[in-house]
């Protein structure tokens, strides 16, 4: 417990750090993941390839290869930025492969006469995805998107490899200081079960408010 109260305001650091990457990549993975889904099922060819090659391409590669290729490849080409942006840049992309295709999913759950309907009344392609198909297809992905901002969570965990502050990072000050390397473990799984707890508990007032009933 000493290791806890004697070096709070180190695990309050890690802590903030950890849910300011969750929470900045989980905004930018949900952006991304609505316009990679939209590319994916739009009439446009040249959209679907992009949408497929973003998934393709994304979803193929390490998070850790990612990270380096964003944390030291970005600079390489006059783009400068705090790490923290980076990591927030990689997690969001990383992530939004995976928020895109549970997108699609939805979207093909929705019987295609909804979608002929509100063609027939006029609506452009935009119109029908946006107030036709999407509000029926989110009540069926809210679970599976959840789950994946839970794993986003824990993989913020590789930033700290990158000089990001999040909490994992915590462990190496405090081995240096002489501390109990598994209460320095302890009380970091419970500082991330804070935070998936919590996406838990919104996604789950979100499925049972709007979710498909059972």
């Amino acid at each position: 417990m000493n290791v806890l109260t004697d070096n709070f305001s180190t695990y309050a650091q890690g802590f903030l750090g950890t849910l300011q990457l969750t929470v900045y990549a989980s905004v930018l993975a949900l952006v991304l993941g609505f316009v990679m889904a939209s590319f994916r099922v739009a009439p446009v060819a040249a959209l679907r390839a992009v949408g497929a090659a973003w998934v393709t391409v994304l979803r193929n590669t390490p998070l850790t290869l990612l990270f380096f290729a964003v944390l030291l490849g970005l600079p390489r080409f006059g783009l400068v930025l705090p790490f923290q942006v980076f990591a927030v840049l990689a997690l969001g992309c990383y992530t939004s492969a995976f928020i895109c295709e549970a997108l699609r999913a939805g979207i093909n759950t929705v019987p295609k006469g909804q979608g002929e309907a509100a063609r027939s009344l006029g609506m452009t392609f935009g119109q029908t995805l946006g107030l036709v198909v999407l509000p029926q297809a989110f009540r069926s992905v809210i679970p599976p998107v959840g789950s994946t901002l839970i794993a986003l969570a824990k993989n913020s965990a590789i930033a700290g490899a990158f000089s990001v502050t999040e909490l994992l990072g915590t462990y190496k000050t405090l081995g240096e200081l002489g501390y109990d390397v598994v209460w320095t473990f302890v009380w970091i799984a419970v500082g991330y079960l804070v935070v998936t707890l919590a996406i838990s508990a919104l996604f789950n007032l979100l499925e049972r408010t709007w979710g498909v009933a059972r």
